[in-house]
């Protein structure tokens, strides 16, 4: 470095400086000079004594007189090596000053990318933020993916340009030589070009510069990073472009690129390597939480498809109380009036929703499955027990009937036979048509309607009804157990079976809690076991009243009684139309079973044309 030597003209001092030796340029000054722009440094005034304001702390030593010239010399040497002393340690201050922001920007940009779980969002921070610390003036991100057959590829999957706003589509790109990128994503090697356009001599890629010619751009250095996992698997391909002095600067023409645009520097590499480095596992993370969650997803649909198959008639019943009840949520988290202006629902909380409602019949796997699936009062094979009975009591009738006739004509003969069991037979005739009648009637009565209570009481009187059989033993069509069970006044269920199918919300519950649930996730059990309970107390299992039920189970249970209401005709119902299911859940809102608020807002959204009716 050149050093200057200013000394006033006419001055002790200066008659010394002007007979020197050195390399150091002299510059003669009078006192005017002083604050003139020719004193541009680095370099040392001599004699300053004329000048009084000079600070202190820029003197760097006082000679007395007469001054010799080579104590003048000596004094001048150590002043200017004391410069280039200062000089150096504020550009060693100056690099710690810059390598611990770079530090802290590294480290800022590492707990962004560990935090953030949308791969979307997080490819967009990495290519960004790259950009950020390398003062690029484009980049790509590409990433590894396994075609058809299971073969690597890579896929561009975004692009950042401050100069140009060209639309972006992706496209794949086979890992060989034929591109920077794909030679990265073979090689694993960081590629840094000076210039696309002139590749050194040996280079195992090509450049395609077909983008720059259809676009009007120029590019020029090249850095191109591998991101690479902890297990040294390449993922995927960062590619910075063109490094610019001046990050703000936005390029107009190729031609200014060509002047202005410099090589990425070996600094820049590694904080690009390192950015990568944390981007790999940032995107590892990313690809193995979407894993788990699709994991998850398929086991959480496989769960209730099995558990859904063993009644083949509610099928589909959970995906579409989920379908609704996520679909009113989400009209809830929007309302800007009301009682539910500032209620807002998280993504997370949107999850846990949805996981709760379609989880929220889980708890049937605990419960019988003659009883899950009962679609009239008596089981299938009890009623054919019934039937069975019938035709022992009428074939025995019948036999007592035939013993009668046999003993008269072993007795008697055939004299006056048809004469003496004309009436034997109509009285048979009689007995046989009544047991069919009984049975009939004990049918009928097997279907889940609302059963008035005179044919309750027919039932009854059936249950007391008796037939002596040809051994003499008197036998009733049904018992009085059987009677009581086929004279449920409304449904198909006996008390203790509606306990039973009442249960699984109980089962749903402590199934639900086994389940070791994210932060985020954890009150799924307690949402999905809610889904029962009335707002006036008179729901199950816990008989919860509206300020201790949550407002996702409030949203879930208009979801689930409708879906209830309107499904496919089943074996114990019909399914009801739409005018009708939503009069019935008018009915339950005046009954101060379910929120009227959430039942308007269910009805004005059209939150129920989210399902097909009757599906």
């Amino acid at each position: 470095m050149t050093h200057r030597l200013f000394y006033f003209r006419g001055s002790e001092a200066g008659r010394l400086v002007a007979k020197l030796g050195g390399t150091s340029e002299r510059v003669p000054l009078t006192p005017q000079d002083v604050d003139d722009s020719e004193m541009v440094g680095p370099g040392v005034l001599a004699d300053p004594a004329n000048i009084p304001a000079f600070p202190s702390d820029q003197v760097y030593a006082y000679l007395s007189k007469p001054i010799s010239a080579p104590i003048l010399a000596k004094t001048l040497a150590n002043a200017l090596a004391h410069i280039d002393l200062l000089h150096e340690q504020a550009r060693a201050q100056a690099d710690l000053s810059e390598l611990a922001q770079e530090l802290k920007e590294l480290n800022n940009i590492g707990v962004k990318l560990s935090a953030e779980r949308d791969t979307d969002a997080l490819l967009e921070l990495i290519l960004t933020k790259a950009r950020e610390i390398t003062r690029s003036d484009a980049g790509s991100l590409y990433l590894v993916e396994e075609d058809e057959e299971g073969l690597p590829r890579l896929r561009f999957k975004l692009a950042q340009n401050d100069s140009l706003n060209v639309p972006f589509k992706e496209f794949t790109l086979p890992i060989s030589h034929q591109s920077v990128a794909g030679h990265v994503a073979l090689t694993g090697e960081i590629q840094n070009v000076e210039d696309a356009y002139t590749l050194p001599p040996g280079s195992h890629f090509q450049i395609n510069l077909a983008f720059d010619r259809q676009v009007g751009y120029r590019t020029k250095s090249m850095l191109v990073i591998p991101l690479k996992t902890q297990k040294d698997e390449v993922i995927g391909v960062l590619q910075l472009i063109n490094c610019k002095p001046n990050p703000a600067r936005i390029f107009t023409a190729p031609a200014e690129i060509e002047r202005t645009v410099i090589p990425f520097s070996p600094r820049y590499q590694e904080l690009a390597a390192s950015l990568a480095s944390q981007a790999a596992v940032a995107l590892e993370n990313s690809r193995l939480y979407r894993n788990i969650q699709t994991l998850f997803e398929g086991f959480v649909k496989a769960s209730v498809t099995a558990i859904e198959a063993r009644d083949p008639t509610t099928a589909g019943h959970s995906f579409r109380v989920a379908d609704l009840t996520t679909g009113l949520a989400e009209v809830v988290d929007r309302v800007e009036t009301g009682q539910f202006r500032m209620i807002r629902f998280t993504p997370e909380e949107m999850q846990t929703i949805r996981y709760a409602a379609i989880l929220h019949d889980f708890g049937k796997i605990g419960v019988r499955e003659e009883v899950l699936v009962k679609a009239k009062k008596l089981f299938p094979n009890h009623l054919e027990l019934i039937k069975q009975r019938a035709d022992l009591i009428k074939q025995g009738i019948e036999l007592k009937h035939s013993q009668r006739k046999i003993a008269y004509l072993l007795e008697r003969g055939r004299e006056r036979f048809a004469e003496q069991f004309a009436t034997d037979d109509a009285e048979l005739t009689a007995f046989i048509q009544e047991v069919d009648q009984y049975l009939k009637t004990v049918i009928t009565a097997n279907e889940p309607s609302v059963m008035p209570e005179e044919f309750a009481n027919t039932i009854q009187q059936i249950a007391l009804k008796s037939f002596t059989d040809h051994l003499g033993n008197a036998r009733s069509i049904i018992t009085p157990l059987e009677a009581r069970i086929i004279s449920i006044p409304k449904g198909s269920l006996t008390e203790e079976e509606r306990v039973q199918i009442e249960s699984h919300v109980v089962h749903t519950f402590q199934f639900l809690t086994q389940i070791p649930w994210t932060k985020e996730l954890r009150r799924v059990p307690e949402i999905a076991g809610a889904h029962h309970e009335k707002l006036n107390g008179s729901g199950y299992p816990y008989g919860m009243r509206a300020e201790d039920i949550p407002i996702q189970a409030k949203i879930m249970t208009i979801s689930d009684i409708y879906d209830a209401l309107t499904a496919a005709d089943r074996a114990y119902k019909k399914a009801v139309p739409l005018d009708r299911a939503l009069d019935i859940l008018h009915y339950e809102k005046k009954a101060g079973a379910i929120d009227g608020e959430l039942l308007t807002l269910f009805i004005d959204a059209k939150v129920y044309q989210r399902v097909t009716a009757g599906s």
